[in-house]
C-alpha cells in the first residue's frame, strides 16, 4: 500500500536572478508591509463590489426569479426550479443559486440579499488568488495578482451580478491553490480537493469547469516530487472525485421519475445528462445547440448568433470583449513567455515553472476555447480569464523585477528591459481605444498604488 507522502524538497536552484526566497521554502517571513497591504487591498475589494449594489435591482432576473422559488420551495431549491410549483429548472446546474436562496431565506428578499453574496464570492477569489501566488512567488506577486483580478472590467461586473460565473471563479481559483499545495508535497488530500473543487464547479456551470482539468493534471503530473506510478494513481483518485463531486446530484435526476421532479430547461428531451453533453456541452463548441434561443457563430471567423460575435484569434480583442478582460492579456502573454524563458532548463520539480505553466496553460485553454467556439458565446464568460491574467502579470513582472540585476550574461539580460515595459504598453495598446479610458485609468492606479512594493519585496522570503 502506498500511502507514504513525500517529504517536501529543498528550493531548488531558480532561474538567474531568483533568490531563493522566490521558491517555496518555510523559512522567514513575509515582510511587514504584506499583511497590511492585504488588508487594505481586500478592503478596498470589498468596497469597489458592494458600493451601490442595489443600483443593479434583481440584476438577471432569470436567476432571481430561481432564487426566489428556492427560498420558498426546498424542492425548487434541490433542482433550480424557475418557479416554486417546480414546473421547469433553469438551464444550468443549480450550486449557485444556492448560496443566494439560503441568502434569502435568511435576510429576506430583495436585491442586496441576492447580490451581497455574489460580491463576497469576489472578494474571496481575490483573497485566494492572493494566497496561491504568494506560496511560491512572494507578496508582491500575490498581491499585484490580486489587484488585477479585482479591477479587471468583467470581474467588476460578474461579482456585481447574479450569473453561475461568480462562484465557478471561486471554485477554479481555490482549485488551482488546492493544485499548488498538492505539487508542493506530492499530497494526496489536496489533489483529491482539487477534483472535489471542480466537481463542485461543474454544479455551477457544468463542463466550463472542466476545461481546466488537462491543466492541473499535466501541471501535477510534471512537477509532484514522486514518481510516476504514484502520480497517476493520484490523478485517478482526483478524476474519481471530480466525477463523485459532480455526479450526485446528476445521478439523483436522473433516476428520479420525471413525473416527480420538475421539467430541466433548456433540454429537449427532459434529460440533465442531454443538457450536460448538448445545449451546455458540445453544442457550445460545435455551434449545434438543440434547444438554443439563436445560433452561434461559425468556424473560420464566421459570423456568431445574437451574442456571439465572431469566431478566431482576435475575437479577444474585439469591440464587444476587448475593454472586457484584454486589457492585460497580452502582457500576461509576454510574461509567460519571459518567466518560462528565465526558469531555463529547470529540474522537473521546480516550482517557477509549474506555476507558469499552471497560470499559462489555464489562460490559453481557456482563451482559445472562447476564441474558436461556434456556440452562443457572452463576453461575461472571459471572468473566467481573469484569475490567469492576474496571476501571470504578478509572477512575470516579479520575475523580472528580481532579475533586472542578476549576474547574468548580457546575452541573456538583454530581453529583460524590453519584456518589463510589456504590461505597460501592451495594456495600453488594448485600452486606450475610444470608450475604454475607464480600463486605462483602472491600469494607471494599479501601478501607481503598486509600484512601491517592489524594491522591498526584491528581497525578502516567502512562507510556504
Amino acid at each position: 500500500m502506498d500511502r507514504t507522502e513525500s517529504p517536501p524538497t529543498a528550493p531548488t536552484a531558480g532561474p538567474p536572478g531568483t533568490e531563493p526566497a522566490l521558491l517555496a521554502t518555510r523559512t522567514g517571513r513575509d515582510p511587514g508591509w504584506a499583511r497590511p497591504a492585504l488588508v487594505g487591498l481586500l478592503c478596498v475589494t470589498a468596497l469597489l463590489y458592494l458600493w451601490g449594489l442595489g443600483a443593479s435591482g434583481w440584476a438577471n432576473a432569470f436567476y432571481s426569479a430561481a432564487v426566489q422559488a428556492g427560498s420558498q420551495s426546498w424542492t425548487a431549491f434541490f433542482y433550480g426550479s424557475s418557479d416554486a410549483a417546480n414546473s421547469i429548472t433553469v438551464d444550468k446546474t443549480p450550486a449557485s443559486l444556492w448560496l443566494m436562496a439560503l441568502s434569502v431565506r435568511i435576510f429576506g428578499l430583495n436585491g442586496w440579499s441576492i447580490l451581497v453574496p455574489q460580491a463576497l464570492l469576489g472578494v474571496a477569489s481575490v483573497g485566494v488568488l492572493y494566497a496561491t501566488v504568494r506560496r511560491w512567488y512572494g507578496p508582491a506577486a500575490g498581491l499585484l495578482a490580486g489587484a488585477v483580478l479585482a479591477l479587471t472590467p468583467v470581474a467588476t461586473l460578474m461579482f456585481r451580478f447574479n450569473n453561475p460565473d461568480a462562484l465557478l471563479v471561486f471554485l477554479l481559483v481555490a482549485a488551482a491553490y488546492a493544485t499548488v499545495r498538492a505539487v508542493e508535497t506530492a499530497s494526496t488530500r489536496w489533489i483529491a480537493l482539487t477534483g472535489v473543487l471542480v466537481g463542485l464547479g461543474f454544479l455551477t456551470k457544468m463542463l466550463q469547469a472542466f476545461l481546466v482539468i488537462p491543466v492541473f493534471a499535466g501541471v501535477y503530473l510534471l512537477a509532484a516530487p514522486t514518481g510516476p506510478g504514484r502520480r497517476i494513481r493520484q490523478l485517478l483518485l482526483a478524476g474519481l472525485a471530480v466525477v463523485v463531486a459532480a455526479g450526485w446530484w446528476v445521478a439523483i435526476v436522473e433516476l428520479v421519475p420525471a413525473g416527480a421532479r420538475p421539467y430541466i430547461g433548456g433540454s429537449q428531451k427532459n434529460s440533465i445528462l442531454e443538457l450536460t453533453l448538448g445545449y451546455n456541452g458540445l453544442g457550445r463548441i460545435t455551434g449545434d445547440e438543440v434547444g438554443s434561443v439563436g445560433g452561434g457563430g461559425r468556424p473560420g471567423g464566421g459570423g456568431g448568433g445574437p451574442f456571439s460575435g465572431r469566431t478566431g484569434l482576435l475575437r479577444m480583442f474585439d469591440t464587444e470583449v476587448g475593454g472586457q478582460v484584454s486589457w492585460l492579456l497580452p502582457a500576461a502573454l509576454i510574461l509567460l513567455v519571459a518567466g518560462l524563458w528565465l526558469a531555463g532548463r529547470a529540474p522537473r520539480t521546480d516550482r517557477t515553472r509549474a506555476g507558469l505553466l499552471l497560470w499559462g496553460g489555464w489562460l490559453l485553454v481557456t482563451g482559445l476555447i472562447f476564441s474558436f467556439m461556434s456556440g452562443i458565446f457572452h463576453a461575461y464568460y472571459t471572468v473566467a480569464l481573469a484569475p490567469a491574467v492576474g496571476a501571470l502579470a504578478g509572477i512575470g513582472t516579479t520575475l523580472l523585477w528580481r532579475a533586472r540585476s542578476a549576474p547574468v550574461a548580457a546575452d541573456a539580460a538583454a530581453p529583460v528591459p524590453a519584456v518589463a515595459d510589456a504590461p505597460v504598453v501592451a495594456g495600453a495598446s488594448v485600452v486606450a481605444a475610444p470608450g475604454r479610458r475607464r480600463a486605462l485609468v483602472a491600469t494607471l492606479v494599479l501601478a501607481a498604488t503598486l509600484g512601491p512594493t517592489w524594491a522591498p519585496a526584491s528581497g525578502g522570503c516567502t512562507r510556504t
